[in-house]
């Protein structure tokens, strides 16, 4: 399809279909871990499931710099003139030298700091153990699941998104059966989760460079002209969205230093299965973000402003859509997400209700601040798209968890992110309006 002159309808409901399956079973590997191990260890495998769940946040967000950064750029100049493409194709390179150096980076760190990583997000000497186990398989993989991201990014602003679905899905597929053999026929328990998501996520790498054989594939290694320039420009554009992965990590790590502060490890494993519930609701919003990025982005480098704003409608409805039913099955049915993610004792289930509620309210706003952050890279506003991450992802949020608890009573707590998501919705919906605007105005005067 061609993005300046297909239809937007079936276009983007072509795109997010293909980003939705892929961002929906990319959260696989994390939550069909969290529910076996959960269901073979308990609340302390789960607790333990929910330390990890930071390191993930960090590797994954790394890939995501790399990829988002250069794909927007790429589809942006390709969408200003077809003469561009072999600049296209140098922010390409540019963006593989990037991630090859991080994941050199991640690797060695993720190898030789696994204990010092896991004590400062919230390990303690019950969990740590478990933890460690789960760690061990993946760190003889580490790069791929930053190459997973920067290659899924590339493929849908190279035409070709539903190659990113299926290899996403056959690693999930496999993570999901590699789970329940690792874990109960073998027997392995924690440490077979571990090596059933580090095995899924090479066979996804490796589906996904089947790519550059096809007859789709535009992209080729390009020598950058200006490599250290190139990579700061990605960093700059990608920031936001590495950011919201980050800030899924620093959240986690401050929640669960301030619930063993004030609450108890029961209230830990609660959270665990929320990290796993907003892992979906933000997945379903990476992929309206995906979805619409390629074509935002290359319409943006035509000049193309009426078919930005159809674009958005479509996309702002999704996250509507999605915002409702996430809600809504957080406020009805919290005690299903419990019994899905471990095996409760009847403590859990006593407390987990009135926690999920209250936390659950976030997902009403979460898809739309998400999206914008795409949107706000899409149309070369990254200090905006900074400003939302941040604020969301350690700023607002992260006052909040601390003073929250101390002034109102422990399960205050439980409040910062449906407080933050509203505060940065406001924000959000303005600048999202000024921007439409001016997209108008421009057309106009066009």
């Amino acid at each position: 399809m061609d993005f300046l002159i297909g239809k937007v309808k079936p276009m983007y409901f072509k795109y997010l279909t293909a980003a939705f399956g892929s961002a929906l079973i990319s959260s696989i590997y994390g939550v069909v871990d969290m529910a076996m191990v959960g269901q073979y260890q308990g609340p302390n495998g789960t607790a333990a499931l929910a330390v990890v769940s930071p390191i993930w946040n960090i590797i994954y967000s790394l890939g995501l710099l790399m990829g988002i950064g250069g794909s927007v750029l790429f589809s942006t100049l390709r969408g200003e003139s077809k003469e561009n493409q072999k600049k296209s194709n140098e922010y390409f390179t540019a963006a593989l030298i990037g991630v090859v150096t991080l994941a050199i980076v991640t690797w060695v760190i993720v190898i030789f700091f696994d204990r010092e990583l896991l004590l400062l997000f919230g390990a303690e000497e019950t969990l740590l153990p478990l933890a460690r186990k789960y760690i061990f398989p993946v760190k003889f993989v580490v790069p791929s699941f930053l190459f997973t991201q920067l290659m899924a990014a590339f493929l849908r602003n190279d035409g070709n998104p539903g190659l990113a679905t299926k290899a996403v899905l056959f690693g999930g597929i496999f993570n999901v059966l590699g789970d329940y053999f690792f874990v109960f026929v073998l027997n392995m328990g924690i440490m077979g989760a571990g090596l059933a998501t580090a095995m899924g996520s090479v066979f996804s790498l490796l589906m996904m460079l089947t790519h550059f054989r096809s007859r789709k594939n535009t992209i080729r290694l390009e020598k950058p002209t200006k490599l250290f320039s190139m990579l700061k420009t990605i960093s700059i554009t990608g920031f936001s969205t590495f950011f919201i992965d980050v800030a899924m990590g620093i959240l986690t790590m401050l929640f669960n230093r301030q619930i063993l502060k004030y609450l108890r490890t029961e209230a830990l494993s609660v959270y665990g299965i929320i990290i796993n519930i907003s892992t979906f609701v933000q997945c379903c919003a990476y992929s309206i973000g995906q979805a619409s990025q390629p074509m935002i982005s290359t319409n943006f480098g035509a000049s193309q402003g009426k078919r930005i704003v159809q674009i958005l409608k479509y996309a702002l409805g999704t996250a509507a859509v999605f915002g409702l039913i996430w809600t809504a099955l957080a406020e009805l049915v919290p005690n299903l997400f419990v019994r899905i993610f471990m095996t409760p004792t009847e403590e859990i289930l006593a407390i987990a209700p009135s926690i999920i509620r209250s936390y659950g309210l976030s997902f009403l706003l979460l898809p739309l601040n998400v999206f914008s952050t795409y949107y706000f890279q899409a149309l070369m506003k990254p200090t905006t798209s900074f400003i939302v991450s941040v604020s969301r992802g350690a700023l607002i949020s992260g006052i909040l968890i601390h003073i929250l608890p101390a002034m109102a009573g422990a399960n205050a707590i439980w409040f910062s992110m449906p407080l933050t998501e509203l505060v940065v919705a406001i924000y959000v919906i303005m600048m999202m309006s000024k921007y439409t605007k001016q997209l108008s105005e421009e057309r106009r005067v066009s």
